[in-house]
């Protein structure tokens, strides 16, 4: 499968859907505080998708995943399913959201603090924060995708952090998963190289232990095969002629 690049209207259509996700994660910030559940969460999120934003929440059934959004909590890497248990104070969580508008997808991550978490778990949100911003930087014509893969690793290894290998980035646009796949790892010099137009996701979850993960037997969630803590942002980015465009960046958003 090749990589799609995209034309003027389907750039357009991407940045509508974009916004909306950002808009999401905005609106469900003021929610997630000790005793509240992920359940609750999603269905705060599903509500808004459908009868505040008119689009439709990308992940509910999507190869049977049963919830509208993806929540991952402490030692949770990606893709934890939405459940009745109680946030507590000093958890950590990912909200991972992904709409549909007009046939487009908009995919957006961020981690959320629950009360006041550790100072190794501050450090982990800021350090994987950081590898984001890395990574969106680098984006602009003629380089490699392995390039940013390896700057992302390096900052990641040089604040001993590990890198999930797993799972990745990937493009994206009518499809929720497209050409190509963005790795948080790798050597400089390989890879696709990038062209205007091409659309994708970043987003590096990094580990406080080892890189190594594990799939649950719900066949969805992912956790730390050393039960460390883990964090994650995802943003949506736009190769431009002369650099990038962050398409679920909302204005007066840092990252």
């Amino acid at each position: 499968m090749s990589i799609i690049i995209k034309t003027a209207e389907d750039i357009e259509k991407m940045r509508v859907v974009g916004q909306l996700a950002a808009e999401q994660l905005r609106m469900i910030a003021s929610h997630i505080k000790p005793g509240v559940t992920t359940n609750e969460l999603n269905d705060i999120c599903h509500e808004y998708t459908i009868n505040t934003q008119d689009a439709t929440p990308a992940p509910l059934n999507y190869h049977g995943f049963p919830k509208s959004i993806c929540t991952s909590v402490n030692h949770q890497v990606c893709h934890g399913i939405p459940s009745d248990k109680k946030l507590k104070n000093g958890d950590i969580v990912n909200i991972d959201v992904t709409l549909i508008k007009d046939g487009y997808h908009g995919d957006t991550s961020k981690m959320f603090f629950v009360g006041e978490p550790s100072i190794l778990a501050q450090r982990l949100c800021r350090i994987s924060r950081e590898c984001l911003r890395i990574g969106i930087e680098m984006v602009k014509p003629g380089i490699y995708l392995g390039d940013i893969g390896h700057a992302i690793q390096q900052h990641a290894e040089t604040n001993n952090c590990s890198v999930v290998r797993e799972y990745c980035g990937h493009g994206i646009g009518k499809g929720f998963h497209e050409e190509p796949q963005v790795l948080h790892y790798g050597s400089r010099g390989t890879g696709a190289i990038l062209e205007p137009g091409m659309i994708f996701t970043i987003e590096p979850m990094l580990n406080a232990g080892k890189r190594q993960v594990k799939l649950l037997p719900d066949e969805w969630t992912v956790i730390t095969k050393d039960r460390s803590l883990s964090a994650q942002w995802e943003h949506t980015i736009l190769v431009t002629d002369d650099g990038h465009e962050v398409l679920t960046r909302l204005p007066g958003d840092d990252i």
